[in-house]
């Protein structure tokens, strides 16, 4: 399940071409600016908590001295360039945002053969870490905003990580063994594990 949804849109595009004529020279430069706004929404909550918007730039050359030299068209990977850079302005920030907020996870499968989280070496767990498992709390509606809003839970357990597996963090899992606590197997749902 995914914690966060990214949405976007291109907030401004425009393209120009300038040049200079000279006696025996000329140039011609294709310049494309792009804006993106970029908005990272909670899932569970479906709250913006962040949004920035970036500007990118890409521009191309060209030039002939007397008749000699390159005669470009219009370059239309200019336009995928400026976006890019617009993008690559915000990526940092949205990491930022991500890491600041707590790492969470939840029990994938919990039966008589193995008891089975998300989360693996990619997010920083390793065999023989300790977690924490709390029970979710209840759903309120705040008067003021309108949103749901997940009260703290209770500390039910802790669980310690036995071994880890998958690729990517898309599809890594951790093994593990509920050291302390219970958990009601039958409603994994209600539980949230946090560091």
């Amino acid at each position: 399940m995914a914690d966060y949804l990214i949405i976007g849109s291109v907030t401004e595009f425009g393209r120009k071409t300038t040049g200079e004529v000279g006696f025996v020279s000329r140039s011609k430069t294709q310049t494309v600016e792009a804006g993106v706004n970029l908005r990272l929404v909670d899932v569970s909550s479906g709250q913006v908590i962040y949004s920035e918007e970036g500007k990118g730039q890409a521009e191309t050359s060209s030039s002939t001295t007397m008749g000699m030299g390159g005669v470009q068209g219009y370059d239309a990977t200019l336009s995928d360039k400026a976006i890019s850079a617009a993008i690559e302005k915000l990526v940092e920030n949205i990491e930022k945002t991500c890491m600041d907020r707590p790492w969470k996870s939840y029990f994938l499968s919990y039966d008589d053969e193995s008891v089975i989280i998300a989360g693996g070496a990619k997010q920083n767990i390793t065999a023989g870490k300790v977690l924490s498992v709390y029970q979710r709390g209840k759903k309120v509606k705040n008067p003021q905003t309108g949103l749901m809003i997940e009260l703290p839970g209770t500390k039910v357990g802790e669980v310690t990580v036995l071994a880890t597996g998958g690729t990517t963090v898309l599809d890594e899992y951790s093994i593990v063994n509920v050291s302390s606590g219970t958990v009601d197997a039958k409603n994994i749902s209600n539980y949230v594990i946090q560091e």
